[in-house]
């Protein structure tokens, strides 16, 4: 006899929404749907489980970020015997890069299914990837690790690993810069300090010195940032001279 409960769901129709709307990004289907009501609660919702405990994303990122560096270094370790400790290690990092995960999040829409009380558009690009990091952990506390291997696989893998292009992608203009210029024994500084132009949001402007010359200027909207897209002019400003440095050799 064929049970009331296999006719008709006990989930309410925002339970089963949210049901079929996972399962199509997982690419399959999950057991426990708590976890992966952590992975997209915010922490501005207040959400507390029933010993008091917060429940939200931000432990389950965590946990995201190891499992998801585990599959990838396990990959590249695989498809790069000859790589050494410091090349695979490079490696792994461009695959995980925030600007990466930042990717992968939009391109899933995961915000979409985001629970918070804070509008969506005063969010910052990393809530892309630290929902996506807080969905691997749940995936590895609801599927185990296999699930895992196979949603990074189809998800991140197939579509977006490429070795050869990786070899030549760039994590950090700024880190590009420094290494360079200590390799060739020049002096550099950053020189950042507040702009305070017309906009709302307050702004940071930073000039890049090499040997006393200012190479390139930018501004943003946090220090890091300017500094960052800073060194990033000057990489293509003289691009012919540090090209070479971006080399990732695999001996």
């Amino acid at each position: 006899m064929v049970s009331i409960k296999n006719i008709f769901s006990s989930r309410s129709q925002e339970e089963e929404a949210f049901f079929y709307a996972v399962k199509k990004i997982l690419g399959f289907t999950p057991q426990s749907l708590k976890w992966y009501h952590e992975a997209f609660t915010h922490r501005s919702t207040q959400a507390v489980n029933s010993e008091g405990q917060p429940q939200n994303y931000e432990r389950l990122e965590f946990v995201g970020d190891a499992m998801l560096g585990s599959v990838i270094a396990a990959y590249l370790f695989s498809m790069v015997p000859e790589g050494n400790e410091g090349y695979l290690t490079k490696m792994r990092s461009k695959v995980v890069s925030r600007e990466h995960l930042n990717e992968l999040g939009r391109d899933l829409d995961l915000i979409s299914l985001v629970k918070t009380t804070v509008p969506i558009d005063q969010f910052g690009e990393n809530i892309h990837g630290n929902v996506f990091e807080a969905l691997v952990g749940a995936i590895y506390l609801d599927r185990g690790y296999a699930w895992v291997q196979k949603f990074v696989q189809n998800r991140v893998i197939d579509p977006y690993v490429d070795i050869e292009k990786l070899e030549g992608k760039v994590i950090s203009y700024k880190s590009l810069v420094i290494e360079w210029c200590q390799k060739h024994k020049k002096q550099f500084r950053f020189q950042t300090y507040e702009d305070n132009g017309v906009e709302a949001m307050k702004h940071f402007a930073v000039k890049l010195y090499i040997e006393k010359e200012v190479v390139a200027k930018a501004r943003s909207t946090s220090k890091k940032k300017a500094e960052e897209l800073a060194a990033k002019r000057t990489f293509y400003k003289l691009q012919e001279q540090m090209a070479p440095h971006t080399d990732q050799s695999t001996n």
